[in-house]
């Protein structure tokens, strides 16, 4: 019998790293789950089966509940405290300290990777752009900060004996970051929940959260300049009141919405709009299956999932730089080529990344490494 420790970042939502961790538990019933923070409401905590995390201190700090990423400079140093000597393999599932966990020479740590720390990294000058903090004595502080991180972050991938990586994209960041390979096993994505739906009504969609990076601001200009085309935008965040401000009349925009209306939006949609870079990208393998077809931004993760209309089966088209122009060539070029993009074929590519797939997959990988991992550990003893 092993026992298993699952490690998250933090616990506060129900979003893409949150699934894949629910998966996680789901094959490893009795595993114990540890995060920096845990502030799970009800509604959320029942996706867990109830599993309070064990968590630092920062916890405890005032208005974690609210501002824990505030905490950020901390939290390589809280990551480093919760203790998980007593278990034979730790899952990490991280996107910015997990990883640093602190394990020992008998005990397996494999790291499931959504991303190196993005805002340390390669996406640094983008994240002090978009808060505004490009100059002055806090950026100083700010940059100085993600420096220390970035040793801390290189040095604490030793301690990693394997990395899983969500997508190619992110396998090749690891490398370049940690100078490490990985493997990858896509994340899991609730397809069954989705159903077709062959009959398309007169409307795109785009649906994220409303922040920059997401972009969906590109998209609304976009359909500013084509009048006779309809946008509908479902989504809530920082950029939510700027978003309605430039929207015209052709631009629908909905706010938060709960999921069987955001359901019934991608089911009947003509098209989903996708123009962020994304790790791997949830939302438009969730519109592939309801049997609708994607324009996306032609990088990162979302050249795993959509196959463009060049190939066979294909399930949408690229554009390749986020920009105006492109997006709308993009919309124009679907529309004249929709009807070789087939409801089925969408489907069909949106269930090679079922939840079903993910257990399939994980637990065939823990179980390998494990048994390897023994086979190590028992051979070096005999050396002894």
């Amino acid at each position: 019998m092993k026992n298993i420790a699952i490690v998250a970042d933090w616990l506060v939502s129900y979003a893409g790293a949150e699934r894949v961790i629910v998966k996680m538990l789901e094959s490893y019933p009795e595993s114990d789950l540890f995060s920096i923070v845990d502030f799970l409401s009800d509604s959320n905590r029942k996706y867990f089966k109830g599993k309070l995390a064990n968590t630092s201190f920062i916890q405890k700090l005032p208005f974690a509940s609210k501002k824990y990423q505030n905490y950020l400079p901390l939290m390589p140093l809280a990551i480093e405290q919760l203790d998980v000597t007593k278990y034979d393999i730790i899952i990490s599932s991280s996107h910015a300290v997990a990883k640093g966990i602190i394990t020992g020479p008998d005990q397996l740590h494999i790291s499931y990777v959504h991303s190196p720390i993005r805002y340390a990294w390669d996406l640094q000058h983008q994240y002090l752009r978009e808060s505004g903090l490009e100059k002055g004595l806090k950026s100083i502080l700010i940059r100085y900060i993600l420096h220390k991180i970035r040793m801390w972050d290189v040095r604490t991938a030793n301690g990693v004996d394997y990395f899983l990586a969500n997508s190619n994209f992110i396998s090749r960041r690891i490398e370049k970051v940690y100078g490490r390979k990985s493997d990858v096993i896509y994340p899991p994505v609730n397809v069954e929940q989705f159903k077709l739906l062959e009959d398309k009504e007169d409307y795109y969609l785009t649906a994220s959260r409303l922040v920059p990076y997401k972009r969906v601001d590109l998209i609304v200009q976009a359909f500013n300049a084509m009048p006779d085309k309809k946008l509908i935008v479902i989504g809530k965040g920082s950029e939510l009141e700027k978003i309605k401000r430039m929207a015209k009349s052709n631009v629908q925009v909905m706010g938060f919405q709960e999921d069987s209306v955001l359901k019934e939006h991608m089911q009947k949609c003509k098209a989903f709009i996708f123009a962020a870079e994304e790790d791997f990208g949830i939302t438009p393998v969730e519109a592939m299956a309801c049997g609708t077809p994607v324009i996306a931004f032609g990088k990162g993760g979302s050249l795993e999932t959509v196959v463009s209309i060049e190939n066979n089966n294909p399930t949408g088209i690229f554009f390749y730089e986020q920009d105006v122009k492109q997006v709308i060539e993009a919309v124009l070029a679907f529309e004249s080529s929709k009807t070789k993009i087939s409801p089925y074929a969408c489907r069909e590519r949106a269930e090679k990344f079922s939840e079903f797939r993910f257990e399939k997959e994980f637990e065939n990988y823990i179980e390998k490494k494990w048994d390897e991992f023994k086979g190590k550990i028992k051979t070096t003893n005999c050396k002894v």
